[in-house]
């Protein structure tokens, strides 16, 4: 088939209107790279049933792209990112593409890939670099931090870290400890390449939390805190909203929380909410938002934008690959991730 019938195929008579212009040139001269750039350029809106996954494309099956098939090998900054600015948001295709996510995976010493999971450590690291977070001396609350490379970066950053965890006899019976997601001892936050063993030691205390009842001890301490993915296992929509609210009360007057969940793409009305996991929709978000405005916390404001790529359109169905997974299927629900940016009245 044609190139032209292909993209016409795949994105529309409209669609390949506006991106022949842009790639005539590479069309003449490499057929399949020309493919390639417009995959990555011109994303695709799924148009069927939301339930439907996205099918393979002009020949190439989408489960086997990586990152370089889409975003090309582009190389890592040598500096830090300046403010994007970042806000609250989805996880998009586009955010794999910013010089900032290259930087902060190559940081935490993670291998470019397109999953979600590595999207929320970079929301996480950048929603507090570009606000001026990550500097010596400041403290950081991690909840639920299980071996997740943050606690290091933060000490190689000159912050001292309290990384917390559910107790271990709470992370066997859940079955976090079968998939090396809980940590008991500052052992498994080591990370080398990242921060200097006996840096960590100094900047970074590991203790058990429950996020369902956060110690009072930790009331009013910390600079800033954060969660990757946590709060949805607490048992409820509402113990996960409350979980939001009341991790506020262990940051100082203007400090920042980032924590990013899982968000319902496919309904606003009906959502998976049981003891292992529940999905936020965007009317839950929306109310916890309302809920921590009235209090008088800051709310970084909300891009409800899904993305119009290519990713953003595929659903990684059960048994999940590993890439590309920026949409997953959960129960009957397509999800992705939300990360949130909450500031603490002065």
């Amino acid at each position: 088939m044609a190139i032209r019938q292909k993209l016409q195929k795949f994105i529309g008579v409209k669609g390949v209107r506006k991106q022949l212009g842009a790639i005539q040139a590479a069309l003449a001269a490499q057929e399949v790279l020309a493919i390639q750039e417009a995959l990555a350029v011109r994303t695709v809106s799924p148009t069927a049933d939301a339930h439907e996954p996205a099918p393979s494309t002009m020949g190439v099956d989408i489960n086997s792209l990586r990152y370089a098939d889409v975003m090309g090998r582009p190389g890592v900054p040598a500096s830090p990112p300046t403010a994007i600015p970042l806000t609250s948001g989805l996880c998009t295709q586009s955010d794999f593409a910013r010089d900032a996510h290259r930087y902060w995976i190559a940081a935490i010493d993670l291998p470019l890939v397109l999953h979600r999971k590595h999207w929320e450590f970079y929301f996480i690291i950048q929603a507090l670099h570009e606000r001026g977070y990550l500097v010596p001396g400041n403290r950081g609350l991690g909840f639920g931090v299980g071996t997740e490379p943050l606690p290091a970066l933060f000490a190689a950053h000159g912050c001292s870290v309290v990384a917390t965890d559910q107790a271990a006899a709470q992370a066997v019976e859940s079955g976090w400890t079968e998939t090396n997601q809980h940590a008991s001892s500052l052992l498994q936050l080591r990370r080398p390449k990242i921060c200097p063993d006996e840096e960590l030691e100094r900047l970074v205390q590991v203790r058990e939390a429950d996020m369902n009842d956060i110690p009072r001890d930790l009331d009013g301490s910390f600079d800033f805190c954060w969660s990757a993915c946590c709060f949805e296992h607490l048992g409820s929509l509402a113990a996960g909203a409350d979980f939001v609210e009341n991790s506020l009360r262990t940051l100082r007057p203007g400090g920042i929380a980032v924590h990013t969940t899982e968000f319902n793409l496919s309904s606003n009305e009906d959502t998976l909410e049981t003891p292992p996991l529940s999905l936020f929709r965007k009317r839950d978000i929306e109310a916890l938002a309302s809920r921590l405005e009235t209090q008088g916390h800051h709310v970084a404001p909300i891009d409800w934008n899904r993305g119009d790529g290519l990713l953003d359109g595929h659903v990684d169905l059960p048994p999940f690959s590993h890439e590309p997974h920026l949409r997953v299927r959960l129960a009957e629900y397509d999800c992705t991730s939300i990360g949130l940016i909450v500031t603490r009245k002065a």
